[in-house]
């Protein structure tokens, strides 16, 4: 709505409960020098001690330069026990020149993960890299005995993954990259850090080997990216497509493979690669959704559609909604958006309320966005966002406010103390 020119909108339901009225409303008062104004649209919200309230003030404060009133209300929070408090407060006076005083903070609660990340995070600013090192160091000789619940999620692995971050800023890349490889069960998170580090640091015949060796993608994506960066496009859709790969088992390694060739210009070869993998999981509809936009953006909506429709008779024939609407860009592009609308209601589900967004989008997406809207106020409960966004996008403010006041949680209670 701001985007719009609705701020008197906006200003109006800042101070009604509505969330996201007041902080884009605190927003735009701090961006126009008017901080104070900002910080009483904010008040009612942080007098109930709600958290999100609470970090949304300290990042305006922040963001104004105002960094010890930002670490005050953290602190006060912090001082009341909420649980997250300690890493917000922790980080916040590590950025601004205090992370020794962060760090002392945070080392009695080395048993625990998330605060763990913290320290090793500020350890180097506040010059303790090497104390962080050996809490982590005597994790790393514990073995777990049942996990997850013997170390609360702080096992052997993770230790040693947080102390080859230490090592490598450090300097000492031999001793990070060694840690990595010698984790009780080279988790996925030490392989993707291994896998980033020696893209890092430049080492290819190491990359290359562990491309070779390692069943997870990372390495060859690891690889494949550092190869295009220096220019050898070949190299890298080599890695992607070396015998016994990612590309051959995993979508996920496809789908990268298939957007590097489209930046190179290369999309009918994308095309292959992606119902390659369409045929191979029949049925799986993210993999269907990239086939089908790759044809889209190649202009070429009647190929997509002999894909799903080859796929489509190898099910039997019998496509549900989930996979159906992915035909329907594909006939709008191809025979118009009007012969797309006329096969999506000869669809046993083309009259319910799930169907009713993808109707919508078709004819907003061909500036018909009254009929969209007509579409989505026959389901209205449903699909109160989608339809109000269409009742912002044409002016009708105070349509999309009602629909969104009668069908979405009410706001938040601003006397409740809560």
């Amino acid at each position: 709505m701001l985007e719009r020119g609705h701020v008197d909108v906006v200003e109006l339901h800042a101070g009604r409960g509505e969330w996201f009225c007041a902080l884009a409303w605190a927003w735009l008062l701090g961006e126009q020098g008017r901080q104070a104004e900002a910080l009483e649209v904010l008040a009612p919200y942080l007098a109930t001690g709600w958290w999100t309230a609470v970090v949304a003030a300290a990042e305006l404060l922040e963001g104004w330069g105002r960094v010890d009133a930002a670490i005050e209300i953290i602190r006060v929070r912090m001082e009341a026990g909420h649980p997250l408090a300690l890493e917000s407060y922790t980080r916040l006076l590590a950025r601004h020149g205090r992370a020794k005083e962060a760090f002392t903070l945070l080392r009695p609660h080395v048993g625990e993960p998330s605060l763990l990340v913290v320290l090793v995070d500020v350890a180097a600013a506040a010059g303790r890299d090497e104390e962080a090192a050996a809490l982590l160091e005597a994790r790393a000789d514990h073995r777990c005995s049942d996990l997850p619940w013997c170390c609360r999620g702080l096992d052997r692995d993770t230790a040693i993954g947080l102390l080859a971050r230490i090592r490598e800023r450090q300097g000492r890349t031999d001793e990070a990259i060694a840690l990595l490889r010698t984790g009780s069960t080279m988790l996925l998170n030490n392989r993707e850090q291994l896998a980033g580090l020696l893209a890092r640091h430049g080492r290819l015949d190491e990359l290359r080997a562990a491309a070779a060796t390692d069943d997870s993608r990372y390495a060859v994506q690891a690889l494949a990216r550092l190869l295009e960066e220096r220019g050898d496009v070949e190299g890298a859709i080599a890695a992607y497509r070396q015998a016994n790969g990612p590309v051959t088992r995993d979508p996920n390694s496809a789908f990268e493979l298939a957007q590097l060739l489209v930046r190179h210009g290369r999309g009918n070869e994308a095309i292959d690669v992606m119902r390659v993998q369409a045929d191979a999981h029949n049925g799986d509809d993210w993999t269907l959704h990239t086939l089908s936009d790759l044809c889209l953006d190649r202009g070429r909506p009647g190929d997509g559609l002999a894909h799903l429709d080859a796929l489509d008779a190898a099910r039997g024939g019998e496509e549900d909604w989930d996979l159906y609407w992915i035909r329907l860009p594909l006939i709008a592009a191809r025979d118009g958006v009007d012969e797309a609308i006329t096969q999506v209601r000869s669809h046993p589900d083309g009259a319910t309320s799930y169907a009713a967004p993808h109707i919508a989008e078709l004819l907003a997406g061909a500036g018909r966005t009254e009929e969209a809207i007509a579409v989505l106020e026959q389901h209205a409960h449903a699909n109160s966002h989608d339809l109000a966004g269409y009742l912002i996008d044409v002016d009708r403010v105070e349509d999309a406010l009602a629909v969104l006041q009668r069908y979405t949680t009410r706001p938040l209670e601003l006397s409740d103390g809560t």
